[in-house]
């Protein structure tokens, strides 16, 4: 078995050091000089995708594949979401306003893939900023704004992209839906997770 999952988030959430944590081989990165407003964040932005390994199993592999934060390279999505059977949408929680981060995000994803069920779990980085308020923020977007049922909730997960532990604990979430995706595929709670 051989997957692809997509890392898909703003700049700053993380998405390039979690393929870096998890991976298996040397990440091929394409991280260039910042040269608009995200050099105020960082002085490297990747412009066009991270790309990672994480062996399964002896012949079982994940290929991870981080995408550019910024909306302008927002064609690397429709690009890598072709390859991608699943997505790791990472926000960060130390943002102004995460919740909006992921609004945005979450609502660029579903556009791109209303033709297909892909399976997301939502990482919230950065926690350590502003641990008090934890995650009921990103189950009230869901619940709330979106009016979406339990059963249809992706899984939200804290995860330090700097440790690996916790970046294997989301792709194995993340496997796990694949795998139910794959074994049943009309099933109806599976088609917006």
């Amino acid at each position: 078995m051989e997957w692809s999952v997509m890392f898909m988030g703003p700049v700053g959430s993380g998405k390039t050091t979690a393929v870096k944590t998890i991976s298996d081989i040397d990440v091929v990165s394409t991280d260039e000089r910042a040269t608009d407003d995200v050099q105020s964040l960082k002085s490297h932005t990747t412009v066009a995708m991270d790309v990672g390994v994480l062996a399964l199993g002896e012949k079982d592999k994940l290929r991870i594949y981080g995408t550019p934060g910024q909306d302008r390279f927002d064609f690397m999505w429709e690009i890598l979401l072709e390859q991608s059977k699943g997505v790791l949408l990472i926000i960060d929680h130390s943002a102004s306003d995460p919740v909006a981060e992921l609004d945005h995000y979450y609502q660029n994803l579903m556009q791109r893939v209303q033709h297909r069920s892909v399976p997301i779990v939502v990482c919230i980085s950065h926690m350590d900023a502003h641990p008090a308020k934890g995650l009921e923020p990103y189950h009230a977007y869901f619940r709330d704004r979106l009016g979406l049922a339990a059963e249809s909730v992706p899984p939200i997960l804290s995860m330090d992209a700097r440790n690996k532990p916790q970046v294997r604990a989301a792709l194995v979430v993340m496997t796990a839906l694949l795998e139910m995706v794959e074994r049943f595929p009309k099933a109806q709670h599976l088609r917006r997770v």
